[in-house]
């Protein structure tokens, strides 16, 4: 019988133990977790993205519309920001500069071993709210391939990559306090 009654006092416990160890560590997470720190000022209510003209001197079809559109998912997901098609408190424009491929080591033979494909963008962010936060900068990002593949092998694939990049660092440095 004591048996009994110590087997449905520890199965009680444990559950008991379970639920609440869950509980902790499920609202511990939904507390602390956050994908970024932005710092936007408390006066920026919406935002504008103008289209990334390509006038890189090689033009890739559709990068200019892959690089726009990357922007404005990442500024919808990462901001609580409302869109609007004329100048929002904050506003991104630019352009495409480069788009190149160059080799990058050589080897023995004298051929080229690896390449670089490098993908730049001029960005110009104006914060209405805030004018301190302002910039114009370039950004560049490149991957390096292997020469014995031909670049339209790679190309999309490396694009998306310096595309996520590039992203990564223009709404960094415009939202995200480091």
């Amino acid at each position: 019988m004591v048996s009994i009654i110590n087997t449905r006092f520890f199965r009680r416990s444990t559950l008991i133990i379970s639920v609440i160890c869950t509980f902790i560590i499920l609202n511990g997470c939904k507390i602390s977790y956050s994908f970024t720190d932005t710092s936007i000022s408390p006066g920026v209510k919406t935002i504008s993205i103008q289209y990334f003209q390509n006038r890189a001197s090689l033009v890739q079809v559709g990068l200019s519309q892959r690089l726009t559109d990357a922007l404005i998912d990442k500024c919808k997901i990462q901001t609580n920001l409302s869109f609007v098609n004329v100048l929002g408190d904050v506003n991104f424009e630019g352009e495409i500069t480069d788009y190149n491929t160059r080799p990058q080591t050589v080897s023995a033979d004298a051929q080229a071993a690896t390449n670089r494909f490098t993908i730049s963008v001029k960005v110009k962010f104006s914060n209405s709210i805030d004018p301190d936060l302002s910039y114009e900068q370039t950004f560049s990002r490149y991957e390096d391939y292997n020469s014995n593949l031909n670049l339209d092998q790679v190309e999309t694939e490396l694009s998306e990559k310096i595309i996520d990049l590039l992203i990564e660092d223009i709404f960094n440095k415009a939202f995200v306090n480091w």
